[in-house]
This record gives structure tokens, sequence and C-alpha cells, in this order.
């Protein structure tokens, strides 16, 4: 009988079950007419960068430091804008969700919080499911009332030629305390129906951006369709009950759900104003 390969264990990794546990922190303050930076904490894969700023908005890159996440990781991010304070968080490249040494899924979870009069866009690139992987992340958010947020997911289920891995993502968010959206979703080997005609069928990546606008109270937008050819995948704009409003797709691949994704952001009804 001929055994399988070892996985290559990378350095400051476990192979007794348990696998990196790493949380970054980032708090942006609103001071002198624009946004600083008071906390800003990597740890583990988490290497954070300032980037140049752009008018009253701080900016801050993710950058991925080793492999994560790697089955057994235990991850978390937690950004804070607080009241007056305008920040951008973006990564510098996709996610990648490994098969690690041990069978335990690991685990993603980020933590946002936006103050009264803060705005929060929360931009980074597509989260990958390769192979083998098994990966739940989260997502809690707790906004004040008149908080601003854009957020955008994009999932891409394998990588070109292979099949996905395990993937189940849950968004809970609250505004002034009340959920304003609880939504969870299960994909690949193991999950009832995520590709059946219902959910994805032949589609392979999926996505959306979530925003939450006070002006939505006084002019919610309006249900449309955003996509213009079905071959190149499909997206959809919902108001919400409340204020904001959600843009869902789903695409052959993860280079057509960009797309969808980035017409989607550039509309009126999907950012807000300032």
């Amino acid at each position: 009988m001929t055994s399988a390969p070892a996985l290559a264990v990378p350095a400051g990794r476990s192979t007794a079950g348990v696998g990196v546990r790493a949380t970054a922190r980032i708090t942006a303050a609103g001071r002198g007419g624009g946004t600083v930076l008071p906390v800003l904490d990597g740890d583990g894969p988490f290497e954070l960068r300032r980037l140049r700023s752009r008018g009253t908005e701080a900016r801050v890159c993710v950058v991925g430091a080793m492999s994560a996440p790697l089955g057994g990781d235990r991850l978390r991010i937690e950004a804070t804008a607080q009241q007056g304070a305008a920040l951008h968080v973006t990564s510098a490249a996709a996610t990648l969700a490994l098969r690690g040494p041990t069978t335990a899924p690991a685990t993603y979870d980020v933590h946002l919080a936006v103050a009264d009069h803060a705005e929060l866009r929360w931009l980074p690139k597509p989260l990958i499911s390769a192979a083998g992987s098994n990966l739940r992340q989260t997502w809690t958010i707790d906004l004040a009332p008149t908080a601003r947020l854009v957020l955008r997911e994009e999932l891409v289920l394998g990588r070109t030629g292979e099949p996905p891995g395990r993937v189940t993502t849950r968004l809970t968010v609250r505004r002034g305390g009340h959920v304003l959206l609880d939504q969870e979703a299960d994909y690949g080997p193991g999950a009832a129906g995520w590709d059946g005609p219902a959910v994805l069928a032949h589609h392979r990546a999926t996505g959306q951006i979530l925003v939450v606008d006070p002006e939505f109270d006084a002019e919610p937008p309006a249900v449309r369709a955003l996509a213009d050819t079905p071959q190149d995948g499909l997206a959809v704009l919902t108001p919400l009950a409340g204020p904001a409003a959600l843009v869902t797709a789903i695409a052959p691949d993860g280079l057509r759900l960009r797309r969808l994704l980035d017409a989607a952001h550039t509309t009126r009804s999907s950012r807000p104003s300032r």
C-alpha cells in the first residue's frame, strides 16, 4: 500500500491538531477633519499596512504573511471606526483557504463596529476555497444609527480545474442594536443542495455588496437586475427592511463575478453618498 505524501507544515504551525491562533486589530478615529489610526496591530498571517489617505478617509491593506487559513487555524480581524472616522480596508491578494495538517476546520471571524457619523468600506479581494479545505467564516457587524457601511464579499469555489473545498459563511449585521441582516450559506462537499438549481447550479463564484446608508430612509433603492447576459452571471439589487441595499451575484468564475460586482458598485444605489 502506498501512503499519501505528508503535507508540508509552514514555519510557526503545529501538527498537534491546533493551527495558528491570531487576532489583528484596526481602530480609526476622527481627528482634525481627517482620520487617524491609533491602533494598527497585525498578528500571525495578518500584516497591516497603512496606505495613502484619500480625503478624510484612512486606508489599510491586509497583507498575508503566511499561508492561511489552513485546517485548525483560528483567525480573527477586529476593525472599529469611531465617531466621525472614515476607514477603507482592502487586501493585497485573494485569501486562499487550503487543506491543513489536521482535519479540523479553520475559522475566520471578522468583527466590525461603526460608530455614529462614521463610515467603513470593507473591500477585500476574493476568498478562494481550494480542494480539501474546510473553512467556517463569520461576519459580525454592529452599526450605530447614523453609521455608513459598504461591505463586499466574494467567494470562488475551487481553483481552476479542481473541485471546491467546504465553506460555511454567516453574516450578522445589527444597526442600533436591532438585527438588520442575518444570513448563512454553506457550499462544497457535504453541503445540501449547494450546486442545485435553487442555489448555484453550474456557477462556481458568488458574492454580494451590502450598503447601509441613512439616506436610504428617504429614498430607498428599487429592486432591479444588474446583469446583461445570463451566461456571464446573474446579479440583483434588493432593498432591505432598513436603510440598506444588498447586491447578490453568481457567476461561472471569479473574473466574471468581479465584473458584475464592479458594475454594481459604481451605481449610486449601491454606495453611500457623503
